[in-house]
């Protein structure tokens, strides 16, 4: 007889993401992917100034600020016909670049490494031994010496000599399918601690082009930050080589760190890369961090990032094939979600899209977990506030993986190396990417590509630029809106960590009548639709009906795969009783 599950929240992400479970003889036989909070900035959004909306987009996530931004502005300009400066979508690229590989390493340390890494068992770690095994994985990291793995042992064994974990309580520590000796979490955990450091270089970046983080400010038609090498008050040499300075210690953190660490792991547990597996279907419009305004096709401003075309990659085993890209083809389905559309259950185009509340689940507060007699989301047909988007009426997978595979099916030079080396390291096909290791190997092999792009073309081009004096960073041709046809419309996409990212606006009298935001989490998340097809985190868990579940008390093994994806709601979950006041506060 099938037992039911129930994860909620999902903690360790961005949002409140709650999931629903069936299974029988240790394994998921069905699976529900519920997002429980709706936010409708889309609805926000109507009957506001469009060069406004990048600092309403921004709000989406307290992460993402700068990618919603960056697509917003995009999509505003495609409506309008504004044409940034060259050295604009320079500096916009960089900011991706850096988003990008901060996103990744948080992603990897703070996020997902916890699935794989017993925090509590390397206290019994020797430190020397530590040091020896990430020598051994070829981590070249500094963090790696003798004082700083035994100060960080000795720091983890006070912690939970206390009693008082911090960050590392409601952990499953203990649980049986924790591989790693000793001194691989210790190492793991030292780097856990480096990548908090880390990170805050790569924020320093936006910073300095967006004036703040989170939140940074942007411009429809270029950028908000004045540039000139000879005034204190704009970006100047010191600023640049400060900049300069961020991106090689990224490039020597990743290189040395992140990825030695996410071959180790990947390693040890080999197994996933056979657990896991969504659709064999994958969309991106090129590299991390391409960008366009409108049909990549024939978009008026193209990415900086040309190496790589936009397309749909198909995987048959281990045969890759790719096919040109077609905004026409993307709906997105209401069937599963707490929303109704004019026309009935159809899948909407964005630019036709709607957000129109139905909300049929149960009254708050809701409280149902497994066995209590009430009823669960999913034995409705509505059962998320996230839509399905389809492609050519088929799910397909966004995210590192995709641009991964497309780079490699494209014949990306530098993205075949990196991938033929993981690959031989491992033992692994190409095709075994589609799986729960595949993704997080996939981030780490990407993370390495971004930094090499940001260190080695998107920075240095910046600089070229300014050395040859172009400091130009505004167009103001398409400012008024009174240089805007009466009705216009436009939208964008940009491949962002989590996957493609699209913004879609329509402007009539020098307002937004439309806004609509399909995200990387939208495609990853969304419930069935009418054909009764699963999103990719339903079909991960439960498209084949093997993937394990020893514990349903500790369902560590669904929260790796989940986790591989890196969900991504909102920053912070707030409890609300019946009248409205909050009760709790959650952070995840």
């Amino acid at each position: 007889m099938a037992e039911r599950v129930v994860i909620d929240p999902i903690t360790r992400i961005e949002g409140h993401l709650r999931i629903e479970l069936e299974t029988a003889n240790s394994q998921i036989t069905k699976a529900w992917s519920e997002t429980t909070q709706f936010r409708g900035l889309e609805t926000i959004l109507q009957g506001r100034d469009p060069r406004d909306a990048w600092a309403f987009v921004g709000r989406i996530c307290g992460v993402c600020t700068s990618v919603h931004a960056i697509a917003s502005i995009n999509a505003v300009e495609n409506a309008i016909g504004s044409n940034p400066p060259e050295q604009a979508l320079r500096i916009r690229d960089i900011v991706l670049g850096a988003q990008e590989i901060q996103d990744h390493v948080i992603h990897f340390y703070h996020l997902h490494a916890l699935d794989f890494v017993d925090v509590a068992a390397c206290i019994d770690a020797d430190p020397a031994k530590a040091v020896a095994f990430a020598q051994s994985i070829g981590s070249n990291w500094k963090g790696n010496n003798l004082t700083r793995m035994t100060a960080v042992r000795d720091t983890v064994k006070s912690i939970v000599e206390s009693g008082q974990l911090s960050v590392f309580t409601n952990g499953y520590w203990g649980h049986p399918d924790y591989r790693l000796p000793p001194e691989a979490n210790l190492m793991a955990v030292a780097h856990y601690l480096d990548a908090l450091e880390f990170q805050r270089s790569m924020i320093r970046i936006v910073t300095v082009f967006g004036g703040k983080n989170p939140h940074p400010n942007f411009l429809v038609g270029g950028m908000a930050c004045a540039i000139d090498p000879n005034h204190s008050e704009s970006i100047n040499q010191v600023q640049l080589d400060a900049v300069q300075g961020w991106i090689n210690e990224c490039v020597d953190f990743v290189t040395n760190c992140y990825v030695p660490d996410a071959l180790a792991i990947a390693g040890v547990y080999k197994d996933y890369f056979d657990i896991g597996a969504a659709q064999p279907d994958f969309l991106a419009v090129g590299l991390t961090g391409a960008t366009y305004a409108g049909d990549p096709a024939n978009a008026r401003v193209k990415s900086v990032h040309t190496e790589v075309e936009p397309g749909v990659v198909h995987l048959d085993g281990d045969k890759v094939s790719v096919e040109a890209f077609d905004p026409a083809k993307i709906t997105e389905w209401a069937s599963s979600a707490w929303y109704e559309y004019a026309e009935g259950d159809v899948g909407l185009t964005p630019d036709k899209g709607e957000t129109t509340v139905k909300y049929t689940g149960p009254k708050p507060p809701y409280t149902a977990a497994p066995n209590d007699g009430l009823p669960w989301l999913s034995d409705n047909p509505e059962y998320t506030w996230c839509k399905a988007p389809r492609y050519d009426g088929y799910p397909v997978q966004v995210g590192p993986v995709a641009r991964i595979l497309l780079g490699y099916a494209r014949g990306h030079a530098r993205t075949k190396e990196i991938v033929t080396m993981a690959a031989q390291k491992l033992g692994i096909t190409i095709g075994q990417l589609n799986s729960t290791a595949g993704r997080t190997l996939a981030r780490a092999a990407e993370c390495l590509l971004a930094a090499e792009l940001l260190a080695n073309e998107s920075f240095p081009t910046f600089v070229a630029n300014l050395k040859g004096g172009d400091i130009d960073v505004f167009d103001a041709s398409k400012w008024e809106p009174s240089s805007w046809p009466s009705q216009c419309s436009g939208y964008s996409f940009v491949e962002v960590a989590r996957g493609n990212l699209s913004h879609w606006v329509t402007i009539e009298n020098g307002k937004i009548s439309r806004y609509q935001c399909v995200v990387p989490t939208t495609w990853l998340a969304g419930g069935r639709d009418a054909q009764g097809q699963q999103g990719p985190y339903e079909e991960s868990l439960a498209g084949n009906g093997k993937h394990p579940l020893a514990d349903p008390t500790q369902p560590l093994e669904p929260l790796r795969t989940i986790h591989s994806f890196d969900p991504c709601m909102s920053c912070a979950v707030h409890v609300l009783d019946v009248d409205g006041q909050e009760m709790a506060e959650v952070l995840t």
